[in-house]
């Protein structure tokens, strides 16, 4: 697991390789990513935006900008953690990810950005 602090936000992030939903002979990788996301503030957030930059050693680098995460826009109370899965598909074997985060503070209504640390995505194959 790999994890940074950012303005009072932890994020956190574990990667899978998934072979069942891979297909090496097409050139598609699949992984999942677990986001753990901790509000060590004394204040509220909400989560507005996720921006994603994604580089695969094969293919062109790659970015994705959305509303919030897997369709939602929590709210995180102080001292509290919110989690989810979701995914990304690779032409290689190895890849890797960062991104950011775009919150809000629910008192003073003032939007900040949290940093996603660099994380790596390797298929098992290419660890031998």
């Amino acid at each position: 697991m790999i994890s940074q602090i950012s303005l009072g936000v932890k994020v956190s992030v574990e990667t899978f390789f998934q072979p069942e939903y891979s297909n090496p002979v097409d050139f598609v990788f699949r992984f999942a990513y677990r986001i753990t996301i901790e509000n060590n503030n004394e204040f509220p957030i909400r989560l507005l935006r996720r921006h994603w930059v994604i580089y695969d050693s094969f293919a062109q680098l790659s970015e994705i900008d959305g509303e919030g995460v897997v369709g939602v826009q929590p709210v995180i109370a102080p001292g509290e953690t919110y989690q989810y899965i979701s995914g990304c598909n690779l032409e290689s074997e190895i890849g890797k990810m960062h991104g950011s985060y775009q919150f809000e503070n629910l008192l003073s209504r003032k939007l900040f950005d949290v940093s996603i640390p660099t994380f790596q995505l390797i298929a098992p194959c290419k660890l031998n």
